[in-house]
C-alpha cells in the first residue's frame, strides 16, 4: 500500500499484512458460514444519504451523551478481546486512544491487560463488559473490581449461552492466552488441546446457559453501577429489558461472531428504537448500536 491509510478498509488491509494469520482470523472472523458477517457490511452499504442544501454548516457539533457522560461523537469502542495480540501495550493503548478521542471504551472481560491496569492508564470514562458465570463469585469479583476502579457502567453480554462456532478458530486450533483478570479465580494455564481452546474455556464450561431475565436482578444487587444489556435484536426483548429495569440496551449481533443468519444490527434499529422511545419518558433507558 502506497502512502498512509486514509480509511478503515485500508487499516484492515494493513492489519492483515502485519498480523499472524491466526490472530487476524480471530479478529476478523465470524460464526459458521459468516453470512451475517457479510450482511453487516452490506447493510451499511445499502444506507444512502439524503443531503439537504443551503443549511449553515459552518459550525458542526457531533457530541452527544451516553448515560449522562459527554462524548465527542456517537462512536464508542465496543468490547473486544486480546488486544496484546495486535499491540504490545494491549488494552492500555486502546484506553489512551479512547481518552484522546474523548469517547468511551468498554473493556472486555477477556482483556489481556487487567481491569486495574486499564483503569490506571489514563483519566477517562470507561465501562466494563462481562458475562454471568456458573460460578457467580467470578462474575461478582470482576464487576466489583470494575466498580472499585472507577468504571462507570456494567455491560452484560446476553447473547452467548454457548459460544458461537467460529470455524476459522477451530481450523487454526486457536489457544487462549493467559487471562490476567482471572488469576486467583480459575486456572489461567494455557492449553494446547486440539481445536479452539477459546471455546473450551468459555461458554461450554463456564458460562451459565440457564441465564434468564430473573437473573438481571442478581447482577443489579451486587453493584451500584448502571447495567446495560448487550445483544438485543428484537423489539420484544427491548421492551422486556426496559421492564426489568436496565439502564440501557446495546443493539448488537456480536459482530456476527455468535449466531450466524441473524439480521445485521443496523437493520433492526427501526424495529427497536421506536418502542424504546415510546416507553422512554417513564424510564432512563439508553439505546446504543454496536453493529459490527
Amino acid at each position: 500500500m502506497e502512502g498512509e491509510p486514509v480509511n478503515v478498509n485500508e487499516f484492515q488491509e494493513l492489519a492483515r499484512q502485519a498480523l499472524p494469520k491466526i490472530y487476524y482470523d480471530y479478529y476478523s472472523g465470524g460464526a459458521e458460514d459468516e453470512y451475517t458477517l457479510k450482511q453487516n457490511v452490506e447493510a451499511f452499504q445499502g444506507i444512502t444519504i439524503r443531503p439537504r442544501i443551503l443549511v449553515d454548516v459552518s459550525r458542526i457539533d457531533l457530541s452527544t451523551t451516553v448515560l449522562g457522560y459527554k462524548i465527542s461523537a456517537p462512536i464508542l469502542i465496543a468490547p473486544s478481546a486480546k488486544h496484546k495480540w495486535a499491540h504490545p501495550e494491549g488494552e492500555v493503548a486502546t484506553a489512551r486512544a479512547a481518552a484522546a478521542c474523548d469517547t468511551i471504551m468498554i473493556l472486555s472481560y477477556r482483556s489481556t491487560c487487567t481491569i486495574e491496569e486499564v483503569a490506571s492508564s489514563c483519566n477517562a470514562v470507561r465501562f466494563f463488559q462481562c458475562y454471568v458465570y456458573k460460578r457467580r463469585d467470578i462474575s461478582a469479583n470482576l464487576v466489583q473490581r470494575a466498580e472499585r476502579c472507577g468504571y462507570k457502567a456494567i455491560v452484560l453480554t446476553v447473547d452467548s449461552p454457548r459460544l458461537g462456532r467460529r470455524e476459522k478458530d477451530i481450523k487454526n486450533k486457536m489457544v487462549n492466552p493467559q487471562l490476567k483478570n482471572f488469576e486467583g479465580l480459575v486456572s489461567t494455564q494455557v492449553s494446547t488441546d486440539d481445536g479452539s481452546n477459546i471455546e473450551a474455556f468459555d461458554a461450554n464450561t463456564a458460562f451459565d446457559a440457564s441465564l434468564s431475565w430473573k437473573d438481571i436482578g442478581w447482577l443489579r444487587s451486587i453493584t451500584n453501577l448502571p447495567v446495560l444489556l448487550k445483544g438485543v435484536l428484537t423489539h420484544e426483548d427491548a421492551i422486556k429489558a426496559v421492564e426489568v429495569g436496565v439502564d440501557g440496551i446495546v443493539v448488537s449481533n456480536h459482530g456476527a461472531r455468535q449466531l450466524d443468519y441473524v439480521p445485521p444490527s443496523i437493520s433492526v434499529l427501526e424495529e427497536v428504537k421506536p418502542l424504546i422511545l415510546a416507553v422512554g419518558p417513564a424510564c432512563s433507558s439508553q439505546l446504543l448500536d454496536f453493529s459490527t
